[in-house]
């Protein structure tokens, strides 16, 4: 009976201490996930503010396409009007010439000066119209750089958050485990 009673003992012993070595690993593995969580969370609220500043930037240049469109606009209909001012000019220029000849003159040095100033303001017209369609494409070639970043940044944030709910749902099942004995 001492002898069942040794043998028991010693078997009582040898479980307390496996017991106690698992209890160290679990609590290793513990500290290890929390301190993964830990990092994880910070990556995630780092590349949730990150894309946050994208998706702001991506609203400044949809805005900003936005106004150079709209100045687009203005400036085509600007050159339309002149087109159509300049036309105007040269009939009027027709319908002139059948005046005296003094008052042909002056009014053909009046109008072909008119007619001078007009394709200048169509010429100025015409390369800020240039200019604008060359902003404007800057700024949609800016709007699909910052989307592709803002598609980054979210994959990104979902590979982050996969992994936290990995290592949460390692964290628990190890618990569990612990707790089961």
């Amino acid at each position: 009976m001492c002898k069942v009673l040794e043998n028991r003992s010693q078997q009582d012993e040898e479980r307390m201490d496996q017991l106690t070595n698992q209890l160290k690993e679990a609590r290793l593995l513990a500290e290890d996930a929390d301190g993964k969580s830990d990092e994880v969370s910070r990556k995630l609220a780092f590349v949730e503010d990150e894309l946050e500043v994208a998706e702001d930037r991506v609203k400044s240049g949809d805005s900003k396409i936005m106004e150079l469109e709209e100045e687009l606009k203005v400036v085509g209909n600007s050159l339309k009007s002149l087109e159509v001012s300049e036309e105007k000019l040269a009939n009027a220029l027709v319908v002139l010439s059948s005046t005296a000849e003094d008052e042909e003159i002056e009014v053909r040095i009046s109008a072909n000066q008119r007619v001078e100033e007009y394709k200048r303001q169509i010429k100025t017209l015409t390369v800020k119209l240039k200019e604008a369609e060359a902003r404007a494409e800057f700024a949609e070639k800016s709007v699909k750089k910052l989307q592709k970043e803002v598609d980054r940044l979210e994959d990104l944030l979902f590979s982050d958050k996969e992994k936290y709910k990995a290592i949460t749902d390692d964290l628990d099942q190890t618990f569990a485990e612990l707790t089961g004995y």
